[in-house]
């Protein structure tokens, strides 16, 4: 077990983490502006590896629904799951309203998606991106929809979720789903381009944005709290996996998903609408550097 461990630890989990510590390390050396890396991940770089996934997808729409079932009912239960533990522990409407950030907010495009190729190859590629596109969704709109119980604010934000650009790239690759259509040659090749460089991009960007990190503040609650999204989100995925009837591979990525740290996405989310931003912060950091530990076993036991 233990050199089984040892191995997914150095041929996987190295490789993928390697690159979020080089763009920690380098990018205020070479003064990288993570907002431009972000931006053109999320503009150019997403839209496109989502269009050319989706565009070739070669699967049954019975079994996709079941994937979006899957991964949309195992979320809901993790931000429950955060926000009745904060409750019992008698936090405030501010720190639950984080706890659900953290638990509900996996990183399952820069690490979920390199590591379940790295994991499982490419055959899982499709049920990993649908998986992240439904989770990136279904998190954004239970993130800012806690976010807006907790100010009272309108959930105005939550409708603008459906104009991301990853989102709008579904639209016309689904019109290639199910049908004998083709994209064009040259359209394929320049989105299959751009969508290879998706991944090691954003990992760097990764790196970036947490050096770009400050104001950490440790405490019992930023461990609680990440637990929940490291272990308990995977425990939950695994328990529901009872219910639905998917293919081991499909399984396998949807748990993998389930185990991803803390995105920089919800410290974004709560710097906005300023729920203890700290603290989110903090969990990110402290989430990303101990699934190192955490993703090696998970990554074992799939």
């Amino acid at each position: 077990m233990f050199l089984q461990v040892l191995k997914i630890f150095i041929d996987i989990v190295t490789p993928v983490f390697s690159l979020v510590f080089l763009g920690y390390f380098v990018g205020p050396r070479l003064k990288l502006d993570a907002r431009t890396l972000s931006r053109t991940a999320y503009f150019l770089l997403v839209p496109c590896f989502v269009f050319n996934m989706l565009s070739k997808l070669d699967i049954e729409v019975a079994v996709a629904g079941q994937m979006i079932l899957y991964t949309t009912l195992t979320h809901i239960l993790v931000a429950v799951t955060a926000f009745i533990t904060a409750r019992l522990l008698k936090r405030s409407r501010e720190v639950t309203a984080a706890f659900v950030i953290i638990a509900t907010f996996g990183n399952v495009g820069n690490l979920g998606l390199s590591l379940i190729d790295f994991r499982l190859g490419p055959a899982a590629q499709i049920s990993a991106t649908i998986y992240f596109i439904t989770i990136v969704l279904v998190s954004f709109v239970i993130c800012v929809g806690i976010s807006s119980w907790t100010r009272g604010t309108g959930l105005s934000a939550v409708l603008s979720v459906f104009k991301t650009p990853a989102l709008i790239a579904m639209v016309p690759a689904m019109l290639f789903y199910g049908t004998d259509l083709e994209p064009p040659l040259f359209l394929s090749r320049i989105t299959e381009l751009l969508g290879r460089a998706m991944i090691p991009v954003m990992l760097v960007t990764l790196g970036v944005q947490l050096s770009d990190l400050h104001k950490f503040k440790f405490s019992v609650d930023v461990v609680v709290a990440s637990f929940l999204r490291l272990v308990a989100a995977p425990l939950i995925a695994f328990g529901l996996t009872a219910i639905f009837s998917l293919s081991g591979m499909e399984i396998r990525s949807g748990i993998l998903q389930a185990g991803m740290p803390v995105a920089v996405l919800g410290s974004i989310i709560a710097i906005e609408y300023n729920i203890i931003p700290e603290f989110v912060t903090t969990a990110v950091l402290f989430s990303t550097v101990f699934s190192l530990l955490t993703l090696t076993f998970l990554l074992y036991l799939v």
